[in-house]
């Protein structure tokens, strides 16, 4: 949005006259008002494929000269194009206050029409290869059984099938005639009719999933290993071995490489490690976990790597008509529907 930094530019939104005014009040509420926002330092964040995530470094009324390094910190959220296809925004930001409410998450400061300001959370954010440390990943699984357990208002209906089946009737409008066939749109609906029917049971746990558990979605403290899970656009109540899958699947992606969009599946977490999550997670409520349970929800989750293939694949191609974020979403979804296709005749079998 043409406010020159430092560090960067903000890019262009709609309104950015309401990206300064929430700036301004939210900088007069903390009496550290900046008038030249040309002090504001914007720092780019990298990995974000829906928005656009900016880190402003605020220097402060007291903090000194031009040279200080006394800052306060906010996260600026800029909309992606399009992201009114996946998710409707007003639940998206309920979810986040509500989140917000019972100490999850960051603090909502400030709302303007193409974003809002959060809190910027003082923790790292996870890299791909925190995944794969076990002790990091145990304190994943504890927090996302945590999150799984939350009483969040509304109905406790599974949205997964409506939101495939909605995702999928986007892409046949948007997509062009080759690629309805090279990723066998018409067969798809059959597909998720198909899932449904396999996956669906009447004692499967519900519970309010995150759906999009990548690397960076999830901060730690360093100092007291406290997990926060961030970024509740596609947050639902599912099946939370679909939530578990999901997890599972981020495992193959790194989106800091050069290459960001592709996915190497030799790094998809073999079965002694997903056992091993699957068993903190269970465990991490202090109540007795059968060897029996944790069988049944490694192969469920299993299970669910396909929905989550048809999830991700179809979002791949609505983004690459919609979204104009520097990524190859359309060779995402293609390697998304490989996977699909080469495991749907073994992982059916496990039911």
């Amino acid at each position: 949005m043409a406010i020159k930094t430092k560090t960067s530019l903000i890019p262009s939104c709609a309104s950015p006259e309401d990206l300064k005014r929430v700036l301004t009040t939210l900088g007069s509420s903390w009496g550290d008002v900046v008038e030249d926002l040309e002090r504001l330092e914007v720092v780019p964040l990298k990995g974000a494929m829906t928005n656009e995530v900016y880190q402003i470094n605020w220097p402060t009324l007291n903090g000194g000269g031009e040279d200080n390094d006394v800052h306060r910190k906010v996260l600026v959220r800029i909309y992606g194009d399009g992201v009114d296809l996946f998710f409707n925004r007003d639940d998206e930001i309920k979810t986040f206050e509500c989140m917000s409410h019972h100490g999850y998450g960051p603090k909502l400061l400030g709302r303007f029409s193409d974003g809002r300001l959060e809190e910027f959370i003082h923790a790292r954010t996870l890299s791909a290869d925190d995944l794969r440390i076990a002790e990091t990943s145990g304190f994943i699984a504890a927090k996302l059984r945590e999150f799984h357990m939350l009483d969040m208002p509304g109905p406790k209906n599974i949205i997964l099938w409506e939101r495939l089946r909605t995702w999928l009737k986007e892409a046949k409008n948007l997509a062009s005639p080759i690629e309805t066939d090279e990723f066998r749109l018409e067969a798809l609906e059959g597909e998720i009719n198909l899932l449904e029917d396999r996956l669906t049971m009447d004692d499967q746990e519900i519970g309010f999933c995150h759906n999009d558990l990548q690397y960076g979605n999830i901060m730690i403290d360093e100092e007291t290993n406290a997990i926060t899970i961030i970024d509740y656009e596609y947050s639902s109540f599912n099946p939370i071995a679909y939530d578990i899958a999901n997890h599972f699947c981020e495992m193959a992606a790194n989106y800091h490489s050069d290459t960001p969009h592709v996915l190497d599946y030799t790094l998809y977490p073999g079965e002694e490690e997903r056992r091993r999550f699957i068993s903190t997670y269970l465990g991490s409520t202090g109540n007795a976990t059968s060897e029996k349970e944790v069988e049944r929800l490694l192969n469920d989750a299993e299970s669910y790597t396909l929905a989550n293939h048809i999830f991700w694949g179809l979002w791949g191609i609505i983004s690459g008509h919609v979204n104009k974020i520097e990524f190859d979403y359309t060779e995402y979804a293609r390697q998304r529907f490989e996977q699909y296709w080469l495991r749907k005749p073994l992982l059916l079998d496990l039911h």
